[in-house]
């Protein structure tokens, strides 16, 4: 591919030539550290974090979303709605599995709708190692809503919290059993819970026992939406709690969610400073010492960068 230019006008570029630009960051090729320092992402984009256990729905959920946006012209002044959709990267190619992808079918070809998928490609917190860089070219290209949809591996999905504005934690009445299990830290990350297929038998329960989470937990009661994705029950009142949340972050929640941007962004370069097959004869040829520490030679490498 050809070198990345640094002054691409993101606002005016053909989403064909915005997912070319992604390609290039994703895969940090030439100009693309350049690129990235020019960048300047539109602060008031929300950005909307959907996450939740396997089958709950977040890809409905988004869908569902989408269709209720479009429904009003007021909702959108720039390019419309991107969707940065988290895969679980294949075994072999390290490339995303897009099989989430089919339940927004109806939006590939919209001209409002922008949806792009990036590989975990092993990352444990339910995002990309470029989610962050994804989500700001993004914001730059003017888009009026940004949705990140995480893998959806359940209790290690807490990063969603240190790029979203706002982060809906999805769960369907089967999840109930499970509330009183989670880790705190998957309790505390949600600004809106979301009962899906609210439908079904236990509804109800399940709005309970998130309420006693919270409450045992020390927390303040949460909002809790019950939908029906599939049938777009509930997504208008959803929408709105989202934009109201959106619109009373604090300015100490807006320095945070940098904070936490920056360390991501310095850790991600750190990892990806270091070489690996150097790193690998290293350890083959120390680890047989029998002073060998893991710690010691990983601050070692650390304090050279």
């Amino acid at each position: 591919m050809s070198m990345l230019n640094s002054k691409i006008d993101l606002q005016k570029c053909s989403l064909r030539k915005l997912a070319q630009v992604i390609t290039l960051v994703e895969n940090e090729e030439e100009g693309s550290k350049l690129f990235l320092e020019n960048l300047k992402p539109l602060r008031e984009v929300p950005v909307i974090g959907i996450t939740g256990p396997p089958g709950a729905g977040k890809s409905t959920l988004i869908n569902a979303l989408i269709k209720e946006i479009l429904k009003a012209d007021k909702n959108l002044k720039g390019r419309g709605i991107a969707v940065v959709a988290i895969d679980p990267s294949s075994p072999f190619s390290q490339g995303a599995l897009l099989g989430d992808r089919l339940r927004m079918s109806e939006w590939f070809v919209h001209p409002k709708v922008f949806i792009r998928s990036l590989a975990s490609r092993g990352s444990l917190g339910g995002l990309s190692a470029r989610t962050i860089e994804t989500v700001d070219i993004l914001r730059s290209a003017g888009f009026d809503f940004i949705f990140v949809e995480t893998v959806g591996i359940g209790q290690s999905e807490v990063e969603i919290a240190s790029l979203a504005d706002v982060t809906v934690l999805v769960l369907v009445p089967e999840s109930g059993d499970d509330i009183q299990a989670m880790k705190a830290g998957v309790m505390e990350i949600a600004d809106v819970f979301v009962v899906n297929k609210s439908d079904r038998e236990d509804a109800s329960r399940l709005k309970n026992s998130i309420q006693s989470a919270a409450y045992a937990s020390g927390h303040s009661i949460p909002e809790i939406v019950h939908t029906i994705a599939t049938q777009q029950t509930g997504i208008a009142e959803l929408l709105k709690v989202i934009l109201e949340k959106k619109d009373k972050i604090s300015d100490e929640r807006s320095t945070s969610l940098l904070v936490q941007k920056a360390l991501r962004i310095i850790q991600n370069n750190l990892i990806r400073s270091v070489d690996i097959s150097m790193l690998t004869e290293t350890i083959k040829k120390e680890s047989s010492d029998p002073n060998f520490n893991i710690y010691r030679l990983a601050h070692h490498i650390g304090s050279k960068k």
